[in-house]
This record gives C-alpha cells, sequence and structure tokens, in this order.
C-alpha cells in the first residue's frame, strides 16, 4: 500500500505560480509512475500530468503543456507539480495519484490505471 498526501494549494492571482507537493509513504514510491489529476466543481476528473519511476519521460496534457512541470525526487519520496502563469480555469481540486507500471503506459491519461490517490489539494485562481 502506498498512501499520497498533497500539500500547496491555495488561493491565487492570475498570472502567479504555484508548486504543489506529494509526499509519498508506504510500499516502494520508486517503482511507480506517478500522476497528477485534477477535477474542477461539476466536471470529470482529468489528467494534467505524469512523470516515470525515474523521472526519464514525462507527460503532460494540451491545456497545462508549457506552463506546468512535473518532477520527483526519489530520495524524498516526493513528486511536484510547478504551475506557472495560471489561469482561472486551472481551478480545480489537484490529486496526486500513483502506481502501474514504471513507465507510464498509454494508459496513464485513465483514473483506473492508478491504485493510489491522495486525498487531493485546493487550487483557486482569481481573475
Amino acid at each position: 500500500q502506498v498512501q499520497l498526501v498533497e500539500s500547496g494549494g491555495g488561493l491565487v492571482q492570475a498570472g502567479v505560480s504555484l508548486r504543489l507537493s506529494c509526499a509519498g509513504s508506504g510500499r516502494t514510491f520508486t517503482n511507480y509512475c506517478m500522476a497528477w489529476f485534477r477535477q474542477a466543481p461539476g466536471k470529470e476528473r482529468e489528467f494534467a500530468a505524469a512523470i516515470s519511476w525515474n523521472g526519464g519521460r514525462t507527460y503532460y496534457a494540451d491545456s497545462v503543456k508549457g506552463r506546468f512541470t512535473i518532477s520527483r525526487d526519489n530520495s524524498e519520496n516526493t513528486v511536484y507539480l510547478q504551475m506557472n502563469s495560471l489561469k482561472p480555469e486551472d481551478t480545480a481540486v489537484y490529486y496526486c495519484a500513483g502506481g502501474g507500471s514504471p513507465y507510464c503506459s498509454g494508459q496513464r491519461y485513465v483514473t483506473s490505471f492508478y491504485p493510489y490517490w491522495g486525498q487531493g489539494t485546493q487550487v483557486t485562481v482569481s481573475s
């Protein structure tokens, strides 16, 4: 079992940056693909970014590409999401997810690919 705890969310103005953290514990964190999903009010949870077990491969949704950067520090069992140039449409609860194959297979965009989830952290971007 892997426990994931997100932090770093908050209320910010459009254009600023924010960094989310996801601290993992339990089973070997470094074996897993890790990802960030987000869910806006009234919408389905959607993929934002993913990173392979060693950080060698990263993947992004078109909506965040060029603005968000996912990274990981396996020595600290932590995954990060650096969010720059935030927009009001980035407002959502952000969830950390882990599991599946180490290299993040083609299913990485699907919530069911990840057996482990955090409780989420709210990000609100005002215009």
